[in-house]
């Protein structure tokens, strides 16, 4: 039996127990609430879990050394982004006087993943451009 038809029959036995306990719900007996989030977790873990396999399936199936020089540039960006961040520029006594949890460590990722977003943004943004202007010079 195929994958495709194994995730077939539990999708139809996981929608028509999601079926019955709505009706349940519906129907004024709320303490089914309960067990309508035991699915919805069941299901969830289930998506994760395919998406999970799906994603290790297409990392061998293609290019790895491609897919493997993506992953260590990125990894390469948010080292040197979290070398960047220094943490202490940013005066963190209005947040413990309010009773925040907000130490220099935590200034530090926050400055960490901006300056990787920012990265990442220009890096985007500047591949669009490349690719349009090699389009109209090919042209």
């Amino acid at each position: 039996m195929s994958l495709h038809k194994i995730l077939k029959i539990v999708v139809g036995i996981l929608s028509v127990i999601g079926f019955v306990l709505a009706l349940m719900i519906i129907s004024g007996n709320e303490g089914m609430i309960d067990n309508m989030l035991y699915v919805t977790y069941v299901v969830l873990a289930l998506i994760l879990a395919l998406v999970l396999v799906y994603v290790i399936i297409g990392l061998f199936s293609g290019n790895i050394k491609k897919t493997l020089m993506s992953v260590g540039a990125f990894l390469v960006i948010l080292i040197i982004s979290y070398a960047m961040s220094s943490g202490t520029d940013l005066d963190l006594t209005p947040f413990t006087n309010k009773g925040l949890d907000v130490t220099e460590s935590t200034s530090k990722y926050v400055g960490a993943g901006l300056y990787a977003f920012y990265a990442l943004a220009i890096i985007a943004i500047g591949s669009m451009a490349f690719s349009g202007i090699k389009n109209i010079f090919n042209k």
